[in-house]
Formats: C-alpha cells, sequence, structure tokens
C-alpha cells in the first residue's frame, strides 16, 4: 500500500529527468528493502550535495568548493594548460562532458544553460549573451565554436551567436554534421564528437 509520505517521496523522485513514475516506485521500494547505510549515505549525500557543489562563475560547469563562502572555479577553467584564446560554447554541462569525454577540446567553455526556443518561451534574453562577450573581451578569445547540437533550437541559437558575436571581429566556427541531427552531444560516441570538432566550420 502506497502511503502519504511515500507519495510525496515518489513525487520528488519522478521530479528528475528521466525518472517516470513508476521507475521513482522502483527506487523507493528498492531503498525500503535494501541495508540501512544505503539511505542514510544517500541521504547525507543530498543534503552536502549544494554545500560543496555549485556552477563555475566563468563557465557554469560544476565546480567543487570548501565552504559556502568559496569562490566556484572549475578545474577545466583553473587549468593553466588549456588555452584561453579557444572558447567553446555549449547549451548544457551535459555536453560539456560529452567532448571532455572525447578529448576534442584543448580550450574552455562556456555553458548557456539552455538554448534559444519560441515555442518554449526562451527568447535571447534569457541566455546569458552579455557574459558570454565579457568573458570572450576579457580573455581576449580569438575562436568561439559554437557546439550546440543539431536541432531546430540548436541552429536557432547558433545564428543568434553568430549575429552577437560578428562585431568583435574573431572566428565563429560551428562543429561538424558528424553529430546526427536532432541528437544530443550527451549521446555521441567520442569518435564521432573527434569527427566532429575536427571539421568544424565558420559560421
Amino acid at each position: 500500500m502506497i502511503t502519504s509520505r511515500s507519495k510525496r517521496t515518489i513525487s520528488l523522485f519522478a521530479r528528475l529527468p528521466g525518472v517516470g513514475e513508476k521507475t521513482a516506485q522502483r527506487y523507493l521500494l528498492y531503498l525500503l528493502t535494501a541495508e540501512d547505510e544505503l539511505a542514510a549515505e544517500l541521504g547525507r549525500e543530498l543534503v552536502e550535495l549544494r554545500q560543496h557543489l555549485r556552477p563555475c562563475t566563468l563557465c557554469g560547469n560544476i565546480a567543487e568548493i570548501e565552504t559556502p563562502t568559496s569562490t566556484a572555479i572549475c578545474t577545466i577553467c583553473s587549468d593553466s594548460k588549456r588555452d584561453p584564446s579557444l572558447l567553446c560554447v555549449v547549451a548544457r554541462v551535459h555536453d560539456l562532458l560529452a567532448i571532455e569525454r572525447a578529448g576534442s577540446m584543448r580550450g574552455r567553455y562556456f555553458v548557456l544553460g539552455k538554448l534559444l526556443s519560441p515555442l518554449e518561451g526562451v527568447g535571447p534574453e534569457d541566455l546569458p549573451i552579455e557574459r558570454l562577450l565579457a568573458r570572450i573581451q576579457k580573455e581576449n578569445v580569438q575562436e568561439v565554436i559554437c557546439a550546440t547540437p543539431p536541432s531546430v533550437d540548436g541552429e536557432a541559437t547558433a545564428l543568434l551567436l553568430k549575429r552577437e558575436l560578428a562585431p568583435l571581429g574573431i572566428t565563429l566556427s560551428r562543429i561538424a554534421s558528424g553529430v546526427p541531427h536532432g541528437g544530443d552531444l550527451e549521446f555521441a560516441d567520442p569518435i564521432t564528437m573527434g569527427r566532429a570538432f575536427a571539421g568544424r566550420q565558420r559560421l
């Protein structure tokens, strides 16, 4: 029998991406029958999650912090071996991680957090374009690689970036079509991702 407390827990699990009500119910039942230490450890980690992880203040990637007042700078932005003149713009942290797995990027990143999508009410004013422009100018970026997904929203975002960045006189390139149209970068294999970066073209 599903109690009111278990319904609340199921509804919270179901709010996670890709988790439906049935999967959420399976998670609940598993935790109820698993060892007590598993649920306790999971609870502790969830409580501490927001205390030690924050979006990087420079790029939006995940950054680990020591104290709640620490400045959140990710390992990529703080890596002196990275090429500061090369900046890759992605829609989500998932995409950044996929590119990193492929080992195709020697520069740094900027996470938009969302794509231009009029149907979902996301307009140009909802994207962090001003922060992107400021970072490009501050770090003397010479090339911006637009690595948004090859979808309708991804292409619209790429065109917006082309319009906004054109006055800066920098090189603006787009990853090649090795990534399938309509697909997510998150699911692209390393070889496909590597070819997409190697074959990037000017926008």
